[in-house]
């Protein structure tokens, strides 16, 4: 028998298909990236969805076997089984271009502020929780990572080893 916590197993597409109710569906995943910031399904054609450990979700462009018995596949993207979803770092860099709401933008200063992990108080009308914070970056808004917004407050969800003084 394999152990759960390094096999990488496919997602199953719908509830029908789903035999453990704690595990996320593609369905439920393309659900979440649609509801929350508005991105189209269609942005993961050609893409699968893989669970290693409980509720670590990866991001893969094509299909290998399931079970895979690796140490990575393709990218971390979202972590599920926990009472708020939450996309990683990666996840938001790559497809929050697509993005269409819950998106907040920063000036210079409080970009800065953000990549280096420090938590920041900013007016926001839109929803609380995980939100894809954009910077222009050659003058273009570009994806640099994922906030949680609560209470008045944005809190940078930069991982520590990925913060920069720029």
């Amino acid at each position: 028998m394999s152990d759960q916590s390094t096999e990488f197993t496919r997602l199953p597409e719908t509830d029908e298909e789903r035999e453990d109710p704690e595990r996320a569906t593609r369905e439920e995943v393309l659900d979440f990236w649609t509801e929350r910031f508005g991105v189209p399904p269609e942005t993961f054609e050609g893409y699968t969805f893989w669970e290693r450990g409980a509720g670590k979700l990866w991001l893969y462009q094509g299909t290998p076997p399931s079970p895979v018995d690796i140490e990575g596949l393709g990218m971390t993207f979202l972590r599920t089984r926990q009472e708020h979803w939450k996309p990683t770092l990666e996840a938001v860099q790559r497809f929050g271009k697509h993005a269409s709401q819950n998106v907040i933008h920063l000036d210079e200063d409080a970009a800065r502020a953000f990549v280096a992990g420090e938590d920041q108080e900013l007016d926001w009308d839109g929803d609380w929780g995980y939100l894809v914070v954009t910077h222009d970056l050659a003058g273009e808004a570009e994806p640099v990572g994922v906030g949680l917004y609560v209470y008045g407050e944005l809190r940078s969800q930069v991982p520590k080893g990925r913060r920069r003084e720029v």
